[in-house]
């Protein structure tokens, strides 16, 4: 290892003294971290052109006042414990030092704020959004067809590729999505992203300007109106129903770009029926805009046939499709893809190029593999299986513990929604009792949501992603919130006790045994009325 040091020769100061003073600015500013070790001195010597006792005197020096240890037969390392009096002179140092910086700085044009895509919490229960199943990657055959890869690379990792991806991964994707989406594209159409987010950085990159209008559902996700605005645009939220977004409150014009993902909106879970995607695709030919359609998961159907994505219908040439492999697969990975129309592929193959060049081999050539032997369909059929049961538990468990619950998102996806009932705390209290269980559920601000402020489902829904938890962790969630829940209804009944359970004969009648709440205690106090056949459109689908 080589320390990046400078000595001056002809200088008035020794070079002992020089060699000291540079070691000690490094390790106080942090370029020479604690435990790290130092050259020995006879390659640093050699390094330098000075003699060895001249190094070995700085490192006496340095060891001597702590900043070094030097350990018998192993060498010499940065001490982890610096002296006191150095590290206090190092922190005013370093303040007056950022605070001068920004004084003299220039501004920075970007504005922006990032999206939740990580929960910092570490829950026993917890449904955050987006999040596959961490065992259901297929690892042995990733790491065969890894090793099948590593044998043919030849030149490959020493090489640029094409900046837009992989030929073949671009052909692999286009015909998946020709069989599983209706989408006729060419592999020429195709753009290889790390990720949907860089994917719709990509479209905003082609398409908005400081001032731009831009369209999304509200409640919208996040990321994508993060960004836009980072880009400078205005953003124009459309409320969305149990049919998607609303086509008739959209702007009639002076629109550049439309967000929605009609599959499964996110985050309430709707989906874009047929006649308002034609309705759709109309309105974006006579305003002259351009739709983003965020597929995000739609690789998740659980009952009857996905309709055709809107770039299937599209006749227009309007539609920029956007797909991820991050949640059938793992975000780990970042592999998504950007489907433009032809009149825009050139420009999204440019401005891919000036972005990066393009992503890591490997890992390209592995998932065009993956998906041209059939093996991505295999995966797809048994987590989709997995996720559907899991689904199901989690609508049973809410069932079984608040009633005829309202939900929406059910029949696609990694979650749903659950709009809560009146008798219920609104979102964010639910969301703070649920917390104190150690069980994460989310309102949708908190759950990687955007909703302009407020919408008509701001205070009354909550989010659960079921994908990630197995059935005893959403059956243990979803009893810990019910918990809660009878907690805070005993706690405000309290002044009421007695009225309320006037009358009542025995431990048994009332849901208590010798030893408290007996099983049906919580329903009780929920005043949740029997079990009653449900309604039709009781669930939103």
């Amino acid at each position: 290892m080589e320390i990046p040091i400078e000595l001056d020769h002809a200088g008035r100061q020794s070079l002992q003294c020089q060699l000291y003073e540079q070691f000690r600015r490094l390790i106080l500013t942090g370029h020479l971290r604690p435990g790290a070790p130092v050259p020995a001195s006879r390659a640093l010597a050699e390094q330098l052109s000075v003699s060895r006792n001249t190094v070995l005197l700085a490192y006496d020096r340095l060891v001597a006042e702590g900043y070094l240890q030097a350990r018998e037969a192993t060498g010499t390392y940065v001490s982890f414990e610096l002296p006191e009096n150095c590290l206090a002179a190092m922190r005013r140092r370093g303040a007056g030092s950022a605070a001068s910086d920004v004084a003299r700085g220039t501004p920075i044009p970007f504005q922006g704020q990032a999206q939740a895509v990580v929960n910092a919490h570490r829950l026993a229960c917890d449904f955050w959004l987006g999040r596959p199943d961490p065992h259901s990657f297929p690892i042995k055959i990733w790491r065969r067809l890894v090793n099948k890869a590593l044998a043919r690379a030849g030149s490959r990792f020493t090489e640029y590729r094409e900046p837009g991806g992989l030929a073949e991964l671009r052909e692999a994707i286009a015909a998946h999505l020709g069989a599983a989406r209706g989408i006729r594209v060419t592999p020429e159409q195709v753009i290889v992203t790390a990720g949907s987010q860089e994917g719709l950085n990509l479209a905003a990159r082609l398409l908005v300007r400081a001032g731009s209008r831009v369209a999304t559902e509200n409640p919208c996700y996040q990321g994508a109106a993060f960004l836009f605005e980072s880009y400078g645009a205005e953003l124009v939220p459309v409320p969305v129903d149990e049919n998607g977004i609303d086509v008739d409150r959209l702007p009639r014009d002076g629109v550049a770009l439309l967000y929605v993902t009609p599959s499964h909106q996110y985050p309430m879970g709707f989906t874009l029926s047929l006649e308002r995607r034609i309705r759709l695709l109309d309105w974006a030919c006579r305003c002259g805009a351009y739709i983003i359609e965020d597929d995000y998961d739609s690789d998740f159907r659980y009952r009857g046939s996905p309709l055709t994505a809107l770039a299937g219908l599209d006749k227009y040439g309007c539609v920029i499709y956007l797909g991820t492999f991050s949640k059938s697969i793992g975000a780990g990975l970042r592999i998504g893809y950007l489907v433009v129309p032809p009149a825009l592929a050139g420009a999204a193959r440019t401005a891919k190029a000036l972005l990066d060049n393009g992503h890591p081999w490997l890992e390209q050539a592995v998932m065009a593999d993956f998906i041209r032997s059939g093996s991505y369909a295999n995966h797809l059929r048994r987590i989709r299986h997995l996720y559907g049961e899991r689904r199901d538990c989690l609508v049973e468990a809410l069932r079984r513990h608040f009633g005829d619950v309202r939900l929406s998102g059910l029949d696609s996806g990694m979650h749903l929604a659950w709009h809560l009932a009146e008798d219920l705390p609104a979102a964010s209290e639910l969301q703070e009792l649920a917390l104190a269980e150690d069980v994460g559920i989310y309102s949708l601000g908190s759950g990687a949501a955007y909703d302009f402020g407020v919408c008509a489902y701001s205070a009354r829904a909550v989010v659960l992603g079921y994908s990630s938890l197995n059935e005893g962790q959403i059956e243990e969630g979803i009893e810990r919130i019910a918990r809660a829940v009878a907690r805070r209804q005993v706690s405000a009944a309290t002044p009421m006790r007695a009225e309320t359970f006037a009358g009542t004969k025995t431990s048994e009648e009332d849901g208590r045994g010798e030893d408290g709440p007996g099983p049906n205690y919580t329903a009780r106090l929920i005043r949740r009325s029997p079990r009653m056949p449900r309604a039709p459109g009781s669930v939103i689908s």
